[in-house]
């Protein structure tokens, strides 16, 4: 199975992003397809030994929309496409307005009391006048009629059907009318010229496609609001960099960059792609990916990413990711796949989208007929038909969802918090049991060789030993020991059959002997001279050979400053803790008590570590697990939720739903604040769009015109801008969430 993106265009409405999921979603060897009518993309996971990418974007142009596959660069074209594409709205609305005023003026300006000109007194003139007005308002606003139309006969109608049909039915009425108000002219019958006269619904058409089009045009404009926090990400790195070429720096496109290529980065420049110091020394300011407030101190052979500051020193780097590949291409990609990503209520809106555009057409159809039965008056029904189709334009069921989603994984990003789906984020609301790792998340994951107990061999020989067996680990403990090394100037030694076994330990040879590196036993813990550390809460590493046990290392690490506040935010959240460590139960327990955590499993090794998590959710809790190490990876994916801290390894991060980039459990705190408030904005957004629906289709129907309630079609229009608007409107006020 592969996972690819492909940019889609001409969807408008929750129709069409239901067509395009649809017509790919049959094709064989496809897994999951979603589709963003935000971003006008869609991922999809297929069996390419089934199905490829031709045949894909054949089907999606089949279906009536364009597609391509997904490029390097996409991004950025797209904000741009975008940007011109409200241009060209904006023209089309400002065009639609102009000739809308004076045709509203000829049509209705009589009946509500404005002066007249004298030439348009007469109904002859005054009546081609408004045709001639309402031609480049039809014109300029022609693609509902092309795409709607387009929908119809491929039996699969979207919101332009839904228009089409309503302003094409009044337009051609329209026309009708004025053929019969020429004949009834020549035939010289004043009555029939002015019943066809009040017959006449150009302004009610015009009304309404230069309504819809103001209403686009807003939406657009908020809509662009909640790419924002996207814009912002793609906005930190620079288009060009000096690229040395013969001994001679030349400016060239980040682009064009290759892994090797060596580039200078000048005081005051943002770093454009992730590499290494290969010259010179500085500070670098890494806020906008770590969040560290203070810059950093980077010399030769310390590793620079992307969209960071070069504060002070000129330093030349070679270069090492580029594209995609690097750290702020990796960030924006994890922001646009959880926006692409469907939450199980974004999952109901598009079941019910699927068939609620047919069934509004069924519905305005129906009352067409039964309206003109009643009454004899195909005008009026015809103005009933129109009040139907306009004001049940899907729009608004289709953004209610991907929009809260898009600021909500955006406000997370300007945080340091990486939603990776949407599923994740509804998820996240519905936690009752965080279960943390120990080393790393609880505690800063930097700990500190203390001590090393030993009778057997000198203490700086059993240091470089273990040292250069646990520089193949990348476990925090062992690195502890390597660092302890480093600082003692003591030179790695070669080591031969390594081998790490997650829970248990490392294990290599050196110079033809065995070294192991592990946990204590019970036995050990009996040791007189341990119990101290133990009670102090301190970690202990045993180094033994094939004969007998070497010595001890004493290990400790700090608690992280703000572990304490988040635990206990997290209790007063009504959440229940759990630490979860391979550490021994005394060690263990002794930090619990300290940061106030209530429950421990301690002494896990790291399949023991996911059957703990399946064991609390059979006891139906609902489970967030927050880790950052290799053996952490199982329990993240078995977890309702798993949360990766930033610092983690590689690993780990895959294996997680979100990512806290700042390495800070308060993080978790504000993610889960965030998860409550995106939920309850999108039940907010679609209990909304269901009952504007549920309340507008009967009145548009004339339920209420007994007790003299009548939609107006130009009402209608207007209202469906606004309910589109107020859902964008509504995820707009989580960019104030802090």
């Amino acid at each position: 199975m592969i996972k690819q993106k492909f940019s889609v265009t001409g969807m408008t409405c929750a129709a069409c992003q239901v067509s395009v999921q649809k017509a790919v979603s049959h094709l064989k060897g496809v897994s999951e397809a979603n589709v963003n009518l935000l971003t006008q993309a869609m991922s999809i996971e297929y069996d390419e030994s089934k199905v490829n990418e031709k045949l894909i974007i054949q089907e999606i142009k089949e279906a009536g929309y364009g597609a391509s596959l997904y490029q390097e660069g996409d991004r950025k074209s797209y904000v741009i496409k975008k940007k011109r594409q409200q241009s060209m709205m904006k023209l089309r609305m400002i065009i639609s307005v102009v000739f809308l005023i004076p045709l509203f003026y000829l049509s209705m300006g009589n009946m509500i009391g404005l002066p007249q000109f004298l030439w348009f007194t007469d109904p002859f003139i005054n009546l081609f006048t408004q045709v001639a007005f309402t031609i480049p308002i039809v014109v300029v606003n022609r693609r509902y009629f092309i795409v709607g139309t387009k929908r119809l006969f491929k039996l699969d109608p979207n919101m332009d059907s839904l228009v089409a049909i309503g302003t094409g039915a009044a337009l051609i009425y329209g026309m009708v009318g004025v053929v019969m108000f020429v004949l009834a002219r020549i035939n010289m019958d004043e009555m029939a010229m002015m019943a066809w006269m009040n017959q006449i619904y150009f302004e009610a058409a015009a009304t309404i496609l230069t309504l819809v089009t103001v209403g686009k045009y807003i939406e657009e404009v908020s809509k662009q609001k909640t790419l924002g926090a996207l814009d912002k990400l793609m906005d930190l790195t620079p288009d060009v960099a000096l690229k040395k070429i013969d001994n001679e720096w030349v400016e060239v496109a980040v682009s064009s960059l290759i892994v090797g290529d060596i580039i200078l980065i000048k005081p005051g420049t943002i770093i454009p792609v992730d590499g290494k110091i290969i010259l010179g020394d500085t500070h670098i300011n890494q806020a906008a990916i770590t969040g560290e407030s203070m810059p950093v101190e980077k010399q030769v052979g310390d590793a620079v990413i992307s969209a960071t500051l070069n504060v002070f020193g000129a330093i030349e780097i070679v270069v090492h990711k580029v594209g995609d590949d690097t750290t702020i291409a990796q960030l924006i990609k994890l922001v646009e796949e959880a926006s692409q990503s469907k939450a199980p209520l974004a999952k109901l809106a598009d079941t019910i989208s699927g068939i609620f555009v047919p069934i509004v057409i069924v519905i305005a159809f129906s009352a067409l007929f039964v309206w003109w039965m009643i009454t004899g008056d195909l005008g009026f029904s015809l103005q009933i038909m129109v009040a139907i189709l306009v004001i049940s334009c899907p729009c608004a069921l289709g953004l209610a969802t991907p929009v809260t989603m898009m600021v909500g994984t955006g406000k997370g990003a300007e945080h340091g918090i990486l939603i990776k789906s949407a599923e994740a984020m509804e998820k996240l609301d519905q936690i009752d049991t965080i279960v943390l790792d120990k080393t790393g998340t609880i505690t800063e994951g930097k700990p500190m060789l203390e001590t090393i107990l030993t009778d057997q061999e000198e203490p700086s020989f059993l240091l470089q030993i273990a040292g250069s067996i646990e520089g193949r680990s990348e476990h925090p403990l062992g690195m502890a020991i390597v660092e302890s090394m480093k600082e003692k100037n003591l030179p790695l030694l070669p080591v031969e059959q390594f081998v790490y076994a997650p829970g248990q330990g490392v294990r290599g040879v050196v110079n033809g002997r065995t070294y192991r590196l592990g946990k204590i036993s019970l036995a050990d813990q009996q040791l007189d001279k341990l119990s101290p550390y133990l009670a102090a809460g301190k970690t202990i590493i045993r180094m033994q050979d094939d004969e007998m046990i070497l010595g001890y290392f004493i290990i400790s690490d700090t608690i992280k400053s703000r572990s304490i506040e988040a635990i206990s935010m997290f209790k007063s959240m009504g959440l229940t803790t759990y630490m979860l460590t391979g550490d021994l139960l005394s060690v263990a327990q002794s930090l619990a008590n300290k940061v106030g955590i209530e429950h421990v499993f301690a002494e896990v090794m790291p399949e023991q570590k996911d059957a703990q998590i399946q064991d609390l959710q059979e006891k139906n809790k609902k489970v967030l697990m927050i880790g950052d190490g290799v053996n952490d990876a199982p329990s993240l994916m078995r977890a309702d939720v798993g949360m990766a801290i930033g610092a983690g390894t590689d690993i780990a991060l895959e294996a997680a739903d979100i990512i806290l980039m700042h390495s800070d459990l308060m993080d978790a705190v504000t993610a889960i604040r965030l998860s409550k408030k995106v939920v309850v904005n999108m039940k907010t957004n679609l209990f909304w769009a269901f009952i504007y629906n549920l309340v507008a289709i009967p009145i548009a129907a004339g339920l209420l015109y007994p007790w003299g309630i009548l939609l107006n079609p130009i009402i209608a229009a207007l209202a469906m801008a606004l309910s589109s608007v107020s859902v964008v409107i509504n995820a707009l006020r989580l960019r104030s969430f802090r």
